[in-house]
């Protein structure tokens, strides 16, 4: 019985080799599929990106999903004027009270006191604090308008699959460029080469644009205002070497493991 053992033993080590490489052949073709799993938003090498168009000088415009910041004051803001001479905490308790968040809808419209329902969707910060006022004048003597988002950010993927960030646009010319410095810039898997903008158009459709911000030339980019919803993804550089050894390293252990216990029990 022994003897066929090492009969059996001395067979399994003579075409270990050949089902072993078919086992890591077959291996390698099965966990191709699973390679560079954390790249999103491929695009095929004639997709047609939207074209940019500078917007290094534009206004953020309002749109639908924001929450606003809305006050109102007579006298072309008098009274306000007159508080912060008073003192800073009488103003600061008057404006905590006549500060109030309003909701963008989805139609672009917004529900005011008095106004009812009127339409800001489109229009800058200026040009809604204008269109108020004009609606207000029957109302008040000389309305004075405050609009201030309150709800802009940004999602931006830096490039190392598992490193999003939510940055909050505080400022209405927020660039790009600043953006990517919050989110603490690329990762050193990013590709500067490809950097993808998605963004609502008018008909709420997603725009998408792609960037080159491997060299200087790119800065022109680099200034593109942000605005609220916009997605900023850094397409991660493949690394097939590495992802290859991580899939196959366990199925060599075992193999070897497998091929380490049949040379024992053959030299037994």
């Amino acid at each position: 019985m022994a003897r066929c053992d090492r009969y059996f033993c001395r067979d399994m080590t003579r075409t270990f080799p050949r089902w072993a490489g078919i086992v890591l052949v077959s291996s390698v073709l099965l966990s191709s599929c699973t390679i560079n799993r954390d790249i999103m938003f491929r695009t095929s090498m004639d997709y047609e990106f939207d074209a940019y168009m500078d917007s290094a000088a534009a206004n953020l415009h309002l749109q639908p999903n924001d929450m606003i910041s809305f006050r109102l004051f007579a006298n072309d803001g008098f009274k306000m004027i007159d508080l912060v001479s008073e003192g800073s905490s009488r103003e600061a308790s008057f404006l905590q009270r006549t500060m109030f968040n309003y909701y963008i809808e989805s139609d672009g419209m917004v529900k005011l006191p008095i106004l009812g329902r009127v339409k800001l969707s489109g229009l800058t910060l200026r040009e809604a604090e204008d269109f108020l006022e004009q609606k207000y004048v029957a109302f008040y003597n000389k309305p004075f308008v405050q609009v201030q988002v309150v709800n802009r950010r940004v999602v931006v993927f830096p490039g190392g699959g598992g490193d999003a960030r939510s940055i909050v646009l505080e400022n209405n010319n927020t660039t790009l460029l600043e953006v990517l410095g919050a989110a603490g810039g690329l990762n050193s898997r990013g590709n500067a080469h490809k950097v993808k903008v998605f963004r609502y158009g008018p008909d709420r459709e997603r725009l998408v644009y792609q960037f080159d911000l491997s060299d200087i030339s790119g800065l022109k980019y680099a200034d593109m205002v942000m605005q609220g919803d916009d997605v900023v993804y850094v397409q991660p550089n493949p690394e097939l070497a590495r992802e290859i050894l991580s899939d196959l390293t366990p199925l060599v252990t075992l193999l070897s493991s497998i091929l380490l216990i049949i040379t024992i029990s053959r030299n037994l």
